[in-house]
């Protein structure tokens, strides 16, 4: 499910600021064991078959490292479990983020969403946002083509996918949101050279959400009728990146 580009959590995030272990993260580059190649689309945390040839689905996105944005130093640290499913699930039990998540509730809740994708065939990475430092913001990066909203929109080949939530109200309000998904559109183009469309279908009445991608160069495509949300397709081209 997609979330809003503004969904936040009501407590201040300012306490989180974690240098050395974002150090430490980056100089251990985050390996990941290389991915099955995609199966069934109606599943999208399918892991590998046993004798598969295997794949990174998604780029290396532990590797795409950091960018300059004009509200500071951005980074994607792919999520590990151990570390960062509290933050994940305070961020999911905010009214304003479990409105258009639905992941609302114990821990249990929100690791049984992240797991499938940390388990399955890298189709899904689920990655923190790191802000100047701070882990300020939640993102599923994915293969749109390999996932089921591929039945609901005329899907091309290697179409990659957004989810976002900004996760404190210190960061509300401020244009993050646009400023961070025109940085990630950048990163999926840069580092995703077979990508042509950077695609997001983010809940109609998620005004905020649909503003903030529009702002950030996508364009509104379609209505889209989805089996838990009716849901605005935006769709950033990398064509026409420089102009919009």
């Amino acid at each position: 499910m997609a979330a809003g580009a503004d969904g936040a959590d009501g407590a201040d995030t300012l306490d989180l600021r974690l240098p050395d272990e974002l150090i430490a993260l980056l100089a251990e580059g985050e390996e990941r064991p290389a991915r099955a190649a995609p199966g069934d689309r109606s599943d999208r945390a399918r892991g590998p078959a046993p004798g598969t040839v295997v794949e990174d689905l998604l780029d290396n996105i532990a590797g795409w490292g950091p960018v300059t944005t004009p509200v500071g130093v951005f980074q994607l640290v792919p999520v590990r479990l151990e570390r960062d499913l509290p933050l994940i699930s305070r961020w999911m039990n905010d009214p304003a983020v479990a409105a258009f998540w639905e992941l609302a509730g114990p821990e249990s809740v929100t690791k049984a969403h992240l797991s499938p994708q940390l388990d399955g065939d890298g189709r899904s990475v689920p990655c923190l946002g790191v802000l100047e430092g701070v882990p300020m913001s939640y993102w599923e990066i994915y293969r749109a083509d390999l996932d089921p909203l591929a039945r609901h929109y005329p899907a091309r080949p290697h179409d990659t996918g957004i989810h976002l939530l900004i996760g404190g109200v210190v960061h509300r309000g401020r244009g993050l949101g646009t400023a961070l998904l025109r940085a990630v559109a950048d990163l999926v183009f840069d580092h995703r050279p077979a990508c042509a469309r950077v695609i997001a279908e983010p809940d109609l009445r998620n005004s905020p959400s649909v503003s903030a991608f529009l702002s950030a160069g996508f364009r509104f495509s379609a209505e889209v009728e989805l089996p838990d949300k009716r849901a605005a397709l935006m769709v950033r081209d990398r064509a026409l990146r420089a102009v919009l």
